[in-house]
């Protein structure tokens, strides 16, 4: 165990949302105790820590706070002030290291590393002028995406194209900074898988699953995938090639598209848990999030066997009050709310996972609630 992090030590999160309030109960059932960083009192995450520490994510006194409290630091999302981090380095262990956030942070980067890995993206171009759109369409052709180079999730930051009369609206997002225009792919599915390492070589991968999205947001992870084992390899050979060539400590989350002639597509890169592997508490042998506990604190990693089929469903502002009201009526459900004071359409408020022998069955059960419409 590199890290040499043992129970009653303290982990501390940077961010405080679901990521982070589902590591962190990973943790206290390891017995460790618990510190997060957050500029939101009584985040989700700081309602199962052992203490918060209330801050802006680039406050750099408020992080080294936490880092003179804590043996070991890990962050929840990617959003997170490298700077920051790169202060505080000598005082803390950071396993999932510093270079990781800093490539998926910035598209441009990512595409890099991805490219530097022989692994398969959508062929693309750099944007920094509003005059270079034209002459990238006429290479990559219609359909394709302009999207910012830093800080989308969801949607955010990006616009499809798919003729002249949207690339006006598209080059507001010039004004955020550079940004990258996509070829759109013509996906049969988009998929997705996690792989986790400890920091010594060792590695354990979870399932492809399918995901499916609303309006850019996760709706519906289906495990497993239903797709040919030459694609559940190649999924599997192109997370281990990354996890290795990173010396992974903690989750990484590889999303790609799936097309008809089963090319995959790297779409992009998390490095933490992720949405898509929540169904992994009550499916596998070990969920994503004490994979990444373990990982981070430098245990040995257990080979993942997928227990159940499931199909995790998330739960926005807008379905959040119809969702309790399935409580008395669904025994099999699993259900899991963050706890976040303010409820807003679309913001993510909990998931359901339901572990099935029929996942088109569960697929149309959940549809006839009616909550999901």
């Amino acid at each position: 165990m590199s890290n040499k992090i043992m129970p009653g030590q303290t982990i501390g999160i940077v961010g405080g949302g679901q990521l982070g309030q589902m590591m962190a109960l990973a943790a206290k059932e390891m017995g460790f105790r618990v510190g997060v960083l957050d500029p939101v009192d009584d985040s989700p995450t700081a309602q199962v820590a052992d203490f918060q520490i209330v801050a802006n994510y680039d406050d750099k006194r408020a992080l080294e706070r936490l880092a003179k409290t804590c043996n070991v630091l890990t962050y929840e999302f990617e959003n997170v002030d490298v700077d920051a981090l790169v202060a505080i380095q000598d005082k803390v262990s950071i396993p999932q290291g510093i270079d990781l956030l800093a490539i998926t942070q910035d598209r441009l980067l990512e595409k890099a590393f991805l490219e530097e890995e022989n692994i398969i993206i959508a062929p693309y171009a750099t944007i920094v002028h509003p005059k270079e759109i034209q002459d990238a369409i006429k290479d990559i052709g219609y359909p394709c995406v302009l999207k910012t180079t830093r800080g989308g999730y969801d949607g955010k930051g990006q616009h499809v194209i798919v003729s002249v009369a949207d690339i006006a609206p598209a080059m507001n997002l010039l004004r955020h900074g550079t940004c990258v225009l996509e070829a759109w792919i013509p996906f049969v599915k988009e998929i997705s898988i996690q792989v986790a390492g400890n920091g010594c070589g060792d590695y354990t991968v979870f399932p492809v699953v399918e995901n499916i999205h609303r309006r850019n947001i996760l709706h519906e992870t289906i495990a497993p995938a239903n797709v040919l084992d030459e694609v559940i390899e190649e999924a599997k050979r192109i997370a281990l090639v990354m996890a290795e060539s990173l010396n992974l400590a903690g989750v990484l989350c590889i999303e790609m598209f799936l097309t008809k002639e089963g090319g995959i597509y790297v779409n992009e890169l998390a490095p933490r848990p992720h949405n898509s592997g929540h169904y992994t508490i009550e499916a596998c042998s070990i969920s994503q999030f004490a994979a990444h506990i373990r990982g981070i604190v430098g245990y040995p990693l257990p080979k993942v066997k997928l227990l159940s089929r499931a199909v995790m469903v998330n739960v926005l502002g807008e379905e959040y009050v119809e969702t309790q009201a399935l409580i008395p009526k669904k025994a099999e459900w699993n259900f899991h709310y963050y706890g976040k004071r303010e409820v807003k359409d679309g913001r993510k408020m909990g998931h359901i996972t339901i572990l099935t022998d029929d996942l088109l069955g569960t697929l149309e059960e959940i549809y006839q609630t009616g909550v999901w419409d």
